[in-house]
């Protein structure tokens, strides 16, 4: 064979070389990155240049016409998990975890981007609110990332992973 086709040859090797490694790399900075928030149906979690009833500050009434305790309306009583679709609803407690472990309250096996106890919901002071476990992915509340314990209300959603949950009455 001739010393120029040889030359091109080589040169053709380590071109697809280079786009071999390239794509273990790709692979796996798609693994190892922190997952972003999920959009939904309804778009962003909560559109914060309106004033929505149920989000606002005091409201004087409740849903059932009573007015509660601190002025807002009802609370939350259920945690549906938006995406993936089908993934099911589930009813507040005073403390439920949230993970891959068959443990937890809300079981997310099929999603790995969520540790085995990644988050808590937990009720304090007639509130509920949501903490991160030390999760390597860390838990996203209404698209922004937490730093400690964050209080929750209806209509919030909470991301952890590749999973959407909402608060619902």
């Amino acid at each position: 064979m001739p010393q120029p086709a040889l030359r091109f040859l080589e040169y053709v090797f380590l071109a697809l070389l280079y786009l071999f490694f390239l794509r273990v790399i790709r692979a796996v900075w798609v693994e190892l990155r922190e997952p972003r928030f999920v959009a939904t149906d309804r778009g962003t979690p909560r559109d914060l240049s309106t004033t929505s009833p149920d989000v606002s500050g005091p409201s004087p009434q409740a849903a059932d016409g009573k007015a509660t305790a601190k002025g807002h309306r009802a609370a939350p009583t259920r945690m549906v998990v938006l995406t993936p679709p089908g993934g099911g609803s589930f009813r507040l407690a005073d403390e439920l975890t949230i993970g891959r472990a068959p443990g937890c309250a809300v079981p997310l096996p099929a999603d790995n981007f969520v540790s085995s106890v990644h988050a808590r919901v937990f009720r304090q002071d007639g509130d509920y609110w949501v903490e991160d476990l030390g999760s390597t992915n860390g838990t996203l509340v209404n698209g922004r990332k937490m730093t400690g314990p964050e209080p929750l209300r209806r209509g919030d959603r909470v991301q952890v992973g590749r999973t959407v949950l909402e608060l619902q009455r």
